[in-house]
């Protein structure tokens, strides 16, 4: 055995420049060829064993890698054990030569590096429209271009999620409960139909846009000498939020959106919109010569043990009489009568900040083939701007207080409020509740479904993504529960993004799908 493996390095945990720069020329060196597999390995189980011993025998020397914790997308809380522990799992396995840790989305670092001979996957990627990454593709073109090849093994296929999920409980007791149910009637497969019938759909997005500006500080302590706070300034961001945010999650599962709204006359605002947006979502904007663009400026504070923020107060730029000028105004409802038509969904996004007048709630209830609608209250228009001032929706969002706001007579009875709701606009919607999850109506029938996740950073954009993802699914005919179950999960996502700052993908949603599929 010594002599077998005198050209190995015995410490098994390498970095990739360590492997690139000098394991990987002695082994080539010495006629070794090299099989790499890749993975999360949450969990090492039976499944992985045969996986790897197989790997093993298609080539010389084995190497392992492992997706790093801050690139693992199946949800909040994986994975399950951090990276040291798990590339200790690996490594303590007399069949693994080498363990990698890969810092990246894709597992295209690790092929760099390493240039294995041959990339083994398991046999459920051999059919490349089963892989829910899409990437396989991608993989073996690169593995090739280093003059490799895809090996896949055979064997029995364990889940090390289904296992962290029923044996670890690492699925909270009401979600598995939950979710035992919902999959006695939807499957992945059904997921994955309607993601793919999303992709067909023309989307228009309409609402006002905000820019969500963070400054992030330390709270030190209350003024010696007045009512307040006294902070210590770290840094400022500035997020594309309100109408921009909704159109770059759904812009994941279409490539088809277009986004219509109002914005100021600020040279930095227009190029700024256009460089971040027009490679995924099409952009008709008009522009106010008398009013800037909406900001909203929240000062946080981070936890000190985790990553959660909260806000200590907001200031915005919004007039108190916000109306556009009426020559922009009436051109931009011309421009939206005009092409309303072309789109197979319309996302109305009523934030209650001017956009949104009587004319143009007209023409969107009378014209759009399908209604997505979403009308917000904050602390701007508390009390001034509800839903029921809208007459039809073919699928609502609404959160607790807004439908308290709706119908005050009912504030102590949400699910005959919801009823009322329903009914007033003659469609299926869906009733979030923040840490209680989500309630969905659809004929008349109600249906609670819970919350994914407590691991929150910021639920800013979470209310946004579940009416994104959800109404996504509903354009493409998917049933209620499962525009619930996806609403969940983009709303989950969302909740740990900070602010507006990332999108959420499709990927990520259908890879989370995935992971409570597995109980």
């Amino acid at each position: 055995m010594k002599e077998k493996r005198a050209f190995l390095n015995m410490n098994k945990i390498v970095s990739r420049k360590e492997f690139a720069e000098t394991i990987r020329p002695e082994l080539k060196k010495n006629g070794k060829t090299i099989a790499l597999c890749h993975g999360v390995f949450d969990l090492i189980h039976p499944g992985h064993i045969i996986h790897f011993e197989q790997a093993k025998s298609m080539g010389d020397v084995l190497v392992v890698s492992v997706t790093s914790e801050s690139y693992v997308r199946k949800g909040p809380g994986r994975p399950y054990f951090n990276d040291e522990t798990r590339m200790k799992f690996l490594a303590a396995l007399e069949c693994v030569d080498y363990v990698l840790l890969s810092e990246g989305y894709t597992v295209d670092d690790i092929i760099e590096s390493v240039e294995p001979d041959v990339y083994v996957k398991g046999e459920e990627y051999a059919k490349a429209e089963d892989d829910i990454t899409g990437k396989i593709v991608d993989e073996k073109a690169l593995v090739e271009k280093h003059g490799g090849r895809l090996g896949f093994t055979t064997g029995q296929v364990f889940s090390s999620t289904k296992l962290i999920n029923t044996a670890m409980s690492g699925m909270p007791e009401d979600v598995r409960g939950y979710m035992e149910e919902f999959k006695s009637r939807h499957n992945m497969k059904e997921i994955r139909y309607y993601a793919e019938k999303a992709r067909e759909q023309k989307v228009l997005v309409v609402g006002d846009v905000i820019i969500d500006k963070y400054t992030y500080c330390s709270v030190q302590g209350t003024m010696s000498k007045d009512i307040g706070y006294s902070a210590r300034l770290s840094y400022s961001e500035e997020y594309l939020g309100g109408s921009v945010a909704i159109a770059r999650h759904l812009s994941s599962f279409t490539d088809r959106v277009t986004l219509m709204s109002i914005i100021g006359n600020e040279e930095e605002m227009r190029l700024r919109m256009f460089d971040e947006l027009t490679d995924r979502i099409q952009l008709k904007l008009s522009y106010s010569n008398f009013f800037p663009t909406i900001v909203k400026h929240r000062y946080l504070t981070k936890n000190g043990k985790r990553e959660e923020y909260k806000k200590i107060f907001v200031v915005n730029n919004i007039p108190e009489n916000m109306r556009y000028e009426e020559e922009i105004h009436r051109k931009f409802k011309e421009r939206l009568d005009k092409l309303i038509s072309e789109y197979d969904a319309v996302f109305l996004c009523d934030f209650g900040h001017g956009l949104i007048d009587r004319e143009v709630m007209n023409i969107i209830q009378q014209k759009a083939k399908y209604l997505v609608l979403n009308c917000q209250t904050n602390s701007t228009n508390k009390g001034l701007n509800i839903i029921t001032k809208y007459t039809r929706a073919d699928a609502f969002s609404i959160d607790q207080q807004e439908l308290k706001l709706a119908f005050p007579e009912d504030a102590m009875d949400e699910e005959k409020g919801l009823n009322k709701l329903a009914n007033h606009l003659g469609g299926s919607g869906w009733l979030t509740r923040g840490s209680k999850g989500a309630c969905e109506i659809c004929d008349g029938t109600i249906r609670e479904c819970p919350a994914f996740t407590l691991n929150v950073k910021d639920t800013i954009g979470a209310g946004d993504s579940f009416f994104a993802t959800a109404g996504i699914f509903a354009v493409a005919g998917a049933p209620i529960e499962v525009g619930t179950f996806i609403g969940n999960i983009g709303g989950a996502l969302g909740a740990n993004i900070v602010g507006n700052k990332e999108s959420v993908e499709k990927v990520n949603v259908l890879k989370y799908a995935n992971t409570l599929m597995n109980v």
